[in-house]
């Protein structure tokens, strides 16, 4: 499979995914998009893989898009990353705009440095994101937010981020890796099927109305109830000791 500047590696149930184009800021090229659209389906299926943390190498996350070539149409990504089961955390270590942040929506868990910046300038360029932000955007902060965002191409430090609840977790600078981890370990405790499950009532609950939502989130927990590992949490409450989930 072709690495098309998209570097993987793999630690236990983690996998790495880093976008490793430093000197163009890790702009998205099509050879990139096509890696993470090769790699993503085939990381959802592979049952040993429990986690993904989607990363950029060197100053920043990801600053946007390659310049198109005449004739190119708009390469996406954020689709194939949006669509895994597993849960993906997005590790900010330095900018992350336009197609960068589009990026960084579609995956479950932002965890970013303090000095990193956050926006969609397209509308600054005469043109407006093409990857899901204004979707995604609006649905995470509210439409009143995403449109100031969108309209005012501004961009927004880390801490800014936080506070308006586009990052879940602020790491100090030269910490973000422990941040990350310590979030890795939380996640990878639980059981792979209910989270899973979580992803899946969260996200097509989006698009329900209260009463379908609901109806998806019982219909899920009535599956759940097959499974060894919600028979394992029982047991493990009940006898008082951590649980040992297997994803089945």
């Amino acid at each position: 499979m072709p690495a098309g500047k998209v570097v993987f590696r793999r630690s236990g149930g983690v996998v790495y995914l880093t976008l490793d184009r430093p000197r163009t800021g890790n702009r998205l090229s099509a050879d990139m998009a096509d890696a993470l659209l090769q790699w993503c389906p085939a990381l959802d299926q592979d049952p040993t893989v429990r986690l993904v943390v989607l990363t950029g190498r060197g100053a920043c996350f990801s600053c946007g898009w390659e310049p198109l070539r005449p004739g190119q149409g708009p390469v996406r990504a954020a689709g194939a990353l949006a669509a895994v089961h597993k849960p993906i955390i997005a590790a900010v270590n330095g900018d992350c705009t336009d197609q960068g942040l589009e990026l960084a929506l579609a995956c479950d868990i932002r965890v970013a440095v303090p000095e990193a910046r956050f926006g969609l300038t397209h509308t600054a360029h005469g043109l407006i994101p093409w990857d899901g932000g204004t979707q995604r955007l609006s649905r995470l902060l509210g439409p009143a937010r995403a449109m100031e965002m969108l309209l005012l191409a501004e961009l927004v430090d880390g801490q800014q981020a936080y506070q308006m609840g586009l990052v879940h977790r602020l790491a100090e600078s030269g910490e973000l890796w422990d941040v990350v981890e310590e979030v890795a370990s939380r996640i990878l405790g639980g059981a792979s099927v209910a989270l899973a499950y979580a992803k899946e009532a969260v996200h097509h609950g989006m698009d329900m109305t209260l009463e379908q939502g609901l109806r998806l989130e019982a219909d899920l927990n009535f599956i759940l109830h097959s499974t060894s590992d919600r028979a394992e949490g029982i047991r493990s409450f009940l006898e008082r000791r951590s649980p040992r989930f297997t994803g089945e």
